[in-house]
């Protein structure tokens, strides 16, 4: 096994509480695909099986619940693995949306602003077992969204705001920045979103 992750770390991982939905994780290794190739997919796949988290792009079922900690190792064996940065973990979460059956159902039914607010947290319970996730502002250029009881990585917080800057400029159709103003991993209560438009 490649000491890409400690038996420490790994420990630490599974006691992570919850579970995510299989597409979150098929989503990430898409984008693995898409940018390393299928010979560096099957390297982290078997990384991946040696930590003990037997998922492969091929047989991961999307409507299924995982242990949330395997998409802990998973993001952190692709940071060190493939030395991926902080912008790099952004175009990922821009990547995901374009590419979700579930984001192409909302923003086929959801398309207005004030009813993608309201579906948000809906969505993300959806797709992961904990977390609270709530818009606690809205304006014409601007929101804030604000996510509690959720702590995995700090490179998830790089995904989530690609993730929701491609989310939201799908609905305002055009480019969304999107900010971290408050996180867990530096000694925050919750993470916080600022996306302006």
């Amino acid at each position: 096994m490649e000491q890409i992750i400690s038996k420490e770390e790994l420990e630490e991982f599974k006691k992570i509480k919850g579970e995510v939905k299989g597409v979150a994780l098929k989503e990430n290794m898409e984008f693995i695909l898409k940018e390393e190739g299928r010979g560096n997919l099957e390297k982290l796949e078997k990384i991946l099986a040696d930590f003990g988290c037997p998922i492969t792009y091929k047989n991961l079922k999307e409507m299924i619940f995982y242990p949330l900690w395997y998409d802990a190792v998973l993001l952190t064996v692709i940071e060190r693995l493939f030395n991926y940065d902080d912008k790099k973990f952004q175009e990922m979460g821009r990547f995901e949306p374009k590419i979700s059956f579930i984001i192409r159902i909302f923003m086929k039914y959801f398309i207005s602003l004030e009813r993608a607010a309201r579906e948000a947290p809906k969505i993300w319970r959806q797709t992961f077992t904990v977390g609270d996730l709530e818009v606690v502002k809205l304006d014409e250029s601007s929101g804030v969204l604000r996510l509690q009881n959720y702590r995995l990585v700090p490179v998830q917080c790089q995904v989530l705001k690609g993730y929701f800057a491609s989310v939201l400029g799908m609905v305002v159709g055009g480019k969304v920045e999107c900010e971290e103003i408050k996180c867990v991993f530096k000694g925050d209560e919750y993470h916080e979103f600022l996306l302006k438009w």
